[in-house]
């Protein structure tokens, strides 16, 4: 290592450095999913966008971030990971401003494509990443968190900051903060996944029961259909009852706190035998806020129902992921889970939106969100251990 990088690589590839990485990363990638609401609203009144529309747009935005997980298989271990953090940041930072500029709809869905599918690898790089350090629970505790911080900063912010603009200032205010995101790339080893050798990885593996493996996918699936379903359509949905979009960004930061404490108290409780037990309250309490959903009349039961919405997504998802983890099979398992997630996020906007389109209401696309909420549940309960470790 040259004597003039070591300066700069000082703590590079230490715990401290990949939370770092983490944190900062984490929370400017995932803007687009945790304020899609807002965007929702400003995309209706610029583009003038039909639900089936909307729900597309977001699709294939969050459906790139999946994909993205397809060709990191190819590079992953082939790349300097600082030089691939550099390059793909600068993808995302382009994507962005592009993405103000723009007054056509489909250039604006090609530039969105694009700009996930860099986002989304650097989203590979941050999972691996997490697996290597010394408490992979509190990589992915801050993970979670940071999103969150983040959304809830710019949903705080948003009628103030962006309430006369369209929405190409928040694009642009991602970019900002993705260039933001190059401060802390040297703080991660790009060498640490080209040194290890190939065995290293397989030694760990074992076989995963074929049955628990699919029901575990089934679970990651239909549990992010029916979230990103319900989240992408909050703002419409709020609007059905005469809630402005003002309030409703304010009902949405208010509700990302606790968003936040939830991944806290999971971080800090662990995996533990009582795991069964707080997977069946997270999914108890989600189902319950799509249930508030159903012929929503006010701001206080919107209210309510995004809270509890809000807590039981982000406390269910470290017991659901730990839930695939333990069935073993090394880093293949919690790849494919990634793509179940994403394609979870991508199903879940469209399908949404076909079905508020072609019914005229909210209430078919909340049933099935319900629908999917619950067989998610069943399948959760089915691949848990009968006395997992603690």
């Amino acid at each position: 290592m040259s004597t003039l990088l070591a300066p700069a690589r000082r703590g590079a590839g230490t715990d401290r450095g990949i939370y770092t990485y983490i944190s900062v990363f984490s929370a400017v990638l995932y803007m687009v999913l945790l304020i899609a609401p807002v965007i929702a609203g400003k995309l209706v009144q610029q583009f003038g966008l039909t639900p089936t529309e909307l729900g597309m747009l977001f699709s294939l935005e969050l459906g790139a971030f999946s994909l993205a997980t397809v060709p990191a298989y190819l590079w992953l271990r082939r790349v300097n990971l600082v030089t691939a953090s550099y390059a793909f940041t600068a993808v995302v930072i382009a994507g962005n401003i592009v993405s103000g500029f723009l007054d056509s709809f489909a250039l604006l869905v090609a530039a969105r494509v694009i700009t996930s599918l860099a986002a989304g690898s650097i989203t590979v790089i941050i999972l691996t990443l997490s697996g290597r350090t010394s408490n992979p629970s509190r990589a992915f505790g801050i993970f979670v968190v940071f999103q969150l911080i983040m959304g809830a900063i710019i949903l705080a912010v948003f009628p103030a900051l962006f309430a006369g603009t369209g929405v190409g200032a928040i694009y642009w205010t991602m970019a900002a903060l993705s260039a933001c995101c190059l401060t802390v790339v040297r703080m991660i080893d790009g060498e640490v996944l080209r040194r290890e050798p190939a065995a290293a990885e397989g030694g760990s593996r074992t076989k995963v029961p074929a049955g628990k493996f699919v029901t575990g996918l089934a679970a990651v699936l239909l549990f992010y259909v029916g979230l990103s379903g319900v989240w992408s359509f909050m703002a419409q949905i709020a609007g059905g009852a005469g809630i402005d979009l003002s309030t409703v960004s304010v009902v949405l930061a208010i509700a990302t706190v606790p968003g936040i404490i939830a991944p806290l108290v999971a971080t800090v409780l662990g995996d533990s035998p009582r795991r069964r037990i707080f997977l069946l309250i997270g999914y108890v309490g989600l189902a319950a806020s799509v249930a508030l959903l159903f012929g929503l009349s006010g701001l206080v039961q919107f209210a309510v129902a995004a809270m509890i919405f809000k807590f039981a997504w982000t406390f269910i998802l470290p017991y659901l992921l730990s839930s695939l983890s333990d069935l073993g099979g090394g880093g293949h398992v919690m790849n494919t889970t990634n793509l179940m997630i994403g394609t979870g996020f991508a199903i879940g906007p469209i399908l949404s939106g076909v079905l508020i389109e072609s019914s005229g209401g909210f209430g078919g696309m909340l049933a099935v969100s319900l629908g999917c909420t619950l067989v998610s549940l069943g399948c959760a309960m089915a691949i848990q251990r009968k006395a997992p470790s603690a």
